[in-house]
């Protein structure tokens, strides 16, 4: 458990999470200007982008993990890397809880609601097409919504998930059925190596 926990830098993903709510929550709703590819151009606060940090710590831990030896290692090894990052989702849900009933307004809730939006994309990104394609993948989401992800009457389009309001039941279902799908994925993703690969 100790390699696992210093493989994945365990200590620096509940860093950036707990990095992400200080910052977030002192200019998390600060904005940021980035044009609009069409229609005119919505809010889009520091807290869209920064919700990113954990998902990209725990990509950045499941990409340090040596293939060869993990094929063969005694524990369910992909059950720890989804286990650590739903516990962090939750951790996150906790904190956001915590700090709205504390009177820190929704800026707290759609931290942690983004928190696990992205930590979803990155369990379901990583088996397919590696840590470091999933990072950028992932970091091109708020981008993507901040150009794209507006009506020309100011809402949010229905797929930004990332710039919705706290009360959107939209924006939460996303971000539910985007943890289920990653959690799924990264349970089920085939062994990196075969048995045979290992000991040649």
């Amino acid at each position: 458990m100790i390699w696992w926990c210093k493989t994945r830098a365990v200590p620096a993903v509940v860093a950036a999470l707990a990095g992400t709510f200080a910052v977030g929550l002192l200019i998390g709703d600060g904005e940021l200007p980035v044009p609009a590819l069409h229609g005119h151009a919505g809010r889009f606060l520091v807290g869209h982008i920064i919700t990113l940090l954990p998902a990209v710590f725990l990509l950045h831990g499941l990409g340090r993990g040596d293939l060869r030896t993990e094929a063969v290692a005694g524990r369910f090894l992909r059950g720890l890397d989804t286990g650590l990052a739903l516990t962090v989702a939750t951790a996150g849900a906790a904190l956001g809880l915590l700090t709205h009933a504390a009177g820190q307004g929704d800026l707290a809730l759609v931290l942690a609601r983004n928190i696990a939006g992205y930590l979803g994309s990155a369990l379901l990104l990583h088996p397919l097409i590696g840590h470091r394609p999933a990072a950028a993948a992932i970091a091109a989401v708020p981008l993507l919504c901040a150009a794209a992800g507006w009506h020309p009457d100011g809402r949010p389009q229905p797929w930004a998930w990332p710039l919705h309001p706290a009360a959107s039941t939209q924006a939460l279902t996303a971000v539910t059925l985007t943890l289920l799908a990653g959690t799924t994925c990264a349970l089920l993703r085939p062994r990196p190596l075969t048995d045979q690969n290992v000991l040649a």
